[in-house]
Parts: structure tokens; C-alpha cells; sequence
């Protein structure tokens, strides 16, 4: 039977602050002691991921899983990300077991890619971490997750500093707990102040357009022989089908999938076809890297942007202030611009949605335990002064609140673009789901632009591609 989950859309006016997801980078052993990139995540060096995926062995991880002679609970917990996510998750977890004695915590970091290889291994054999992160393939992974209800009718989870609507963007249609979610955090477009100055090119608008986007791109380009855009990485199929469709016609109108996940949401696969021909003829002139140049780009710490080789990248917002504050040391000044429209007066095509979730696996002997941290990483003030939004903003009101208070001007001005984005007029539903199978469609279309940019085939024909493959996970 197909798990059919719909999350309810949070109204503007319940969004105060802050859809992949993180993005990859280095991982360790876990014995020592952080997206559409679904929601944006970024790959790392393949040697340093399979060296430390071999020091946890899944046979090892699942003996972790045990309470000692001593009464100590050994928890196991896992995540992807970013360098700075690796670091500051390890210091909140070691200031856990500080304030919980009793609690060891066993962990291990993963590039996003590693990440899901390994969490399938463990799938298999039933030895799914006690504490683990999830982004919208949720869904894959659902029958291993635990759900969270008991323990906020027990109190274990502490909701009482969480609005429903922030606790709805991680609920099933039938009210389930999944998990909590570590952040709302939304998309938008970092670009380099100083650059566009330099260029002569207008600084991007809220109602800016893809055609703006791409011209933009290009004269700075031209002017000075830098990238316009960095590449799109993973995110190319998340701006390219599931947001540039979603600005098509009347808000609501359109979806790359239907909400019953059971077809298409469109009918006509040209409707794709200007996209493809816009990247295609950015990477053409050279002013986006082409793919031997995107795989250049291990994290969101290296990409062209902060690099100062690009005017542009696409990024989760969560993202934001890591590599603001990085260009800030170098003297350079980066903003936030709204993701472009096909229409000046469309659709945004944006919505606040949930950057990851932590979950309690089935296959925890310690469930309650694992809960518990969980909430107290959502809810400790302490816990996210460390973590400062890097996953997204808060849900927990006064953790939020908190964090405002000492924002830096990267997270300033998060706060303020997540604010923008909640004004933008969104559809009553959104689904939050991927169909099986996505992942192949995903691969293809971004395969099918490269083949585009090489004069293999026409633009047209890769929105055909890509729409016969998408409809083939439905036969």
C-alpha cells in the first residue's frame, strides 16, 4: 500500500521566522565522542567517507545498543552534513552526556550520499541507529521509524513550546508523530554583493525572473570572467521540476507530481523545456561550471560562491550564514534573493517547509531514551545556543526567540528572508513526499542537461525524457 502523507501549509501569518536539508561533507568513527541535497545537500571526498564508514562496521554499531554493567545507556545517533554541522552536533551531544551521566552517545557524520548508502545497509538488517536524520525521502524509510505520540502524551517530548503548525510539517495525515523537525527553513538565491556592483548588473529583486536570473548571470559573466552561477549540484532537479513547475500558472495550479503521489501534476512535458534551454545555455558560455567543474564542489564551504568564482549559487537557507560568514573574513558581502520566477506577478513557487527531522528508529532497544534527546535538542536553549540554526530556525518559540536575539548578521538576515517567504502567497496543501524511484528521475535529468550543453540532444527532447521517466514510476 502506498503511505500517502500531505502536510497542511502554514498560513503567513503563523510563519514568524522560517523545503535536502543540509549539505554533505566530511564523516568519522563513531567511537570519538552535520537541502534537494533534497533539500540541498552537497557531496564529499569519496576517500575520507569510505575510510570512516568502514571503522563502523554495522555489526559493531548494533552491539553499541545496550545498557552497561554500570547502568549506562549507550545510544547510537547518525546525520549528514556540513563540516561546521559535524562540529558543533558532536560539542551539544558531549554537553548532553555531561547533564545526563547515564547516557552515552555513540555517533557517526556522513556526506549525504554515504550517508543513505550506509542507513540502507542497516535497514536490511534491522540495526537502524537509535537516533537518526531524516529530509523529505523520509517516506523510504518510514516502516523504521518509530513514531514520537506516546512520548508527548508521556511527556518524554516536551511539545509545549511548539506550535501545531510547526509540529504538522512532520505529522502523517493521520496525526503520527514522525519525528521533530530540527529547523523550517526555506530556498533562495546567495549572490555576491560587491560582484554584481562590479559588473554593473541590478541587484536581484523579490519579483525577479529566471530570464533576469540568466542575464544576470551572463554580463557578469562577460564582465568579469567569473562564473555568473555556480553549479546546482543535486538542487538542479529541485529548481528545475519541482519549483519551476510549481510557478506555472495559478498558485496551486501545478505540481511535477499529483498530491495523491499516484501521477503527474501536469500535463504537458514542454512546460519544462525553457529551464533545461536557460541552464543548458548558461553552461554553454561558461557562465555556470559545466559537470566536470560542478563536481569540483564537495560542500556548501567550497562552492564557487564562497570561493569568489561565482556571482550566484542556489542554497537552503539554512545554509546561509556558514558561508556568509566565511566571505565576511575575506572582506566580501553576500545577500539573500527569493528564488526567480517564470512570471514577474506568478507563483514563487517557495514554501517554508522542514529542513531535516531527527527520528527514533524501531530498532532502538532504548526508544524513550532516544526521545528524550531528541527533545532536548529541539527544545534546550543551551543545546541550540551552539547549534545556532545551522539546520534551520528553531521551532520552539522561545529557543527562536533566543537565537534572534544574538543573530548574527548571516542569520539576520536568514530571519528576515524566511519572514519574506512567509508572505508569498502559497497553496492550501503541499506534499512533502517523493514518489519510489525518484532518485533514478533525478540522476537523468540532470544528465539530460549535460547532454543538451554537448548538442546531443535538444532542450525539447529532455523535457520529453524527463517527463516519460517520471510518469514510468506510476506504471
Amino acid at each position: 500500500m502506498k503511505k500517502k502523507v500531505l502536510a497542511t501549509l502554514l498560513a503567513a501569518s503563523m510563519i514568524l521566522g522560517l523545503t535536502a536539508c543540509g549539505s554533505g561533507a566530511s564523516n568519522a568513527a563513531v567511537t570519538e565522542t552535520g537541502d534537494s541535497k533534497e533539500a540541498v545537500e552537497t557531496e564529499v571526498n569519496a576517500e575520507e567517507t569510505t575510510e570512516a564508514a568502514e571503522t563502523a562496521e554495522t555489526t559493531e554499531a548494533a552491539e553499541t545498543a545496550e545498557v552497561t554493567e554500570d547502568g549506562t545507556v549507550n545510544l547510537r545517533m547518525a546525520w549528514w552534513g556540513s563540516q561546521t554541522r559535524h562540529d558543533i552536533t558532536v560539542e551539544v551531544i558531549e554537553m548532553y552526556e555531561k547533564e545526563h551521566p547515564n547516557v552515552h552517545i555513540d555517533y557517526e557524520f556522513y556526506d549525504f550520499d554515504s550517508y543513505f548508502t550506509k542507513l540502507k545497509t542497516l535497514v536490511a538488517s534491522d540495526q537502524v541507529w537509535d537516533i537518526f536524520q531524516l529530509g523529505g525521502n523520509f517516506p523510504e524509510y518510514i516502516d523504521k521509524i518509530y513514531y514520537m505520540n506516546e512520548f508527548i502524551d508521556n511527556g518524554t517530548v516536551d511539545t509545549s513550546g511548539i506550535s501545531d503548525a510547526y509540529l504538522k510539517i512532520t505529522q502523517d495525515t493521520e496525526g503520527n508523530q514522525i519525528g521533530l523537525s530540527n529547523g523550517l527553513n526555506t530556498y533562495g538565491i546567495a549572490y555576491d554583493v560587491d560582484m554584481f556592483n562590479e559588473a554593473g548588473v541590478p541587484l536581484p529583486t523579490q519579483d525577479w525572473t529566471w530570464d533576469d536570473f540568466k542575464d544576470a548571470a551572463m554580463k557578469i559573466h562577460e564582465h568579469t570572467g567569473n562564473f555568473g552561477s555556480s553549479g546546482f549540484t543535486s538542487s538542479e532537479f529541485i529548481a528545475g521540476c519541482s519549483t519551476y513547475i510549481a510557478q506555472q500558472g495559478n498558485v496551486g495550479e501545478y505540481g511535477f507530481f499529483n498530491l495523491d503521489l499516484d501521477g503527474m501534476g501536469f500535463d504537458d512535458a514542454q512546460m519544462l523545456t525553457p529551464y533545461i534551454r536557460m541552464r543548458a545555455d548558461l553552461i554553454s558560455a561558461g557562465a555556470s561550471p559545466d559537470a566536470g567543474a560542478e563536481m569540483e564542489i564537495t560542500d556548501i564551504e567550497n562552492d564557487f560562491l564562497v570561493t569568489g568564482e561565482a556571482a550566484m549559487t542556489w542554497v537552503a537557507v539554512n545554509q546561509f550564514p556558514t558561508i556568509y560568514d566565511i566571505c565576511a573574513e575575506e572582506g566580501r558581502t553576500l545577500a539573500l534573493a527569493p528564488v526567480p520566477r517564470v512570471k514577474k506577478d506568478g507563483p514563487s513557487g517557495t514554501v517554508i517547509q522542514s529542513s531535516q527531522m531527527l527520528c527514533v528508529s524501531k530498532d532502538s532497544q532504548y526508544k524513550e531514551e532516544a526521545a528524550r534527546f531528541i527533545s532536548w535538542f529541539q527544545n534546550s536553549t543551551e543545546c541550540n545556543a551552539v547549534l545556532r540554526g545551522e539546520r534551520g530556525i528553531p521551532i520552539n518559540d522561545d529557543v527562536r526567540k533566543a537565537l534572534e536575539a544574538e543573530a548574527t548578521d548571516g542569520q539576520k538576515e536568514m530571519y528576515d528572508y524566511v519572514t519574506l517567504v512567509g508572505t508569498f502567497e502559497t497553496p492550501e496543501k503541499i506534499n512533502v513526499l517523493s514518489p519510489a524511484g525518484q532518485d533514478e528521475v533525478v540522476d537523468n535529468y540532470r544528465n539530460y542537461i549535460q547532454q543538451v550543453v554537448a548538442g546531443d540532444i535538444t532542450a525539447e527532447e529532455a523535457a520529453d525524457k524527463t517527463y516519460e521517466d517520471a510518469c514510468k514510476l506510476f506504471e
